[in-house]
């Protein structure tokens, strides 16, 4: 296999995961839009590339504005050393500070992206949010976290705890190519997959803001001609609600 092989293999697996998972995705929508219409909160979190996501998504032109990251420095891709990262985040106890330090509260959204799913903290958010009446949204590898064991107390892998689960239909392991002589598999999907999936969600939140009849706070590009005047009535009209500002 190869590098355009790898290609085919996003492609079709962006593909199943979306095919198989509209309804799913309707339904995260719906939360989404109606979180924002009430003038509630949308929330994204990952520990580690799974951040990537929340990244991916706030602060983004054709994005919408009210979409919140929770970053805890210590989790993200600068750590040093690196490998820190993988041992916090298995730490019990640590998503529930996560969670209760970002103005996370009851009729958000809070969408969480673990691809294994096994780990403690965004199972204790999910948790936490469950008990602060947070609605949940998880983005996960379904084959894969069913091939391991979960890290949590609760013996409970992020897909149990979470009101909806979107599968990204990748392997266990998430790198996807083989290659001859070599014995490790080389080229996760989970990151190609997983920005596909969330912008879909967004594109199909929007879509239902409008059959509200609700004008979506989508952003503009600060480089195009009055992008910053129209991102600035956004921020004014939305500052309750937007918290990365």
């Amino acid at each position: 296999m190869n590098g355009g092989d790898y290609i085919n293999i996003v492609t079709r697996t962006i593909g199943e995961a979306y095919g198989t998972q509209k309804k799913e995705l309707e339904e995260a929508a719906a939360l989404i839009a109606e979180a924002i219409e009430t003038r509630h909160n949308v929330f994204v979190f990952g520990c580690s590339h799974a951040g990537i996501l929340a990244e991916e998504v706030f602060y983004r032109t054709g994005g919408l504005a009210v979409i919140n990251p929770i970053f805890f420095p210590a989790m993200m891709l600068n750590t040093r050393p690196i490998t820190m990262t993988s041992s916090l985040e298995r730490l019990p106890g640590l998503g529930k500070i996560i969670f209760e330090k970002n103005h996370v509260s009851e009729g958000d959204v809070l969408i969480l992206h673990s691809v294994s799913g096994r780990n403690a903290v965004p199972v204790d958010m999910a948790l936490i949010a469950r008990e602060k009446g947070v609605r949940t949204v998880c983005i996960t590898n379904l084959e894969y976290s069913h091939a391991v064991t979960a890290r949590h107390p609760s013996g409970k892998r992020l897909f149990e705890v979470c009101d909806i689960v979107i599968d990204n239909k990748g392997t266990v392991g998430d790198a996807a190519v083989e290659i001859e002589g070599l014995p490790e598999k080389i080229g996760p999907t989970s990151t190609a997959v997983g920005t596909a999936l969330i912008n879909a969600l967004v594109i199909d939140a929007v879509n239902k803001m409008i059959d509200d009849g609700t004008v979506p706070p989508v952003l503009m590009s600060a480089n195009l001609d009055g992008g910053d005047a129209h991102n600035a009535k956004i921020f004014e009209e939305y500052a309750d609600n937007i918290f990365y500002m």
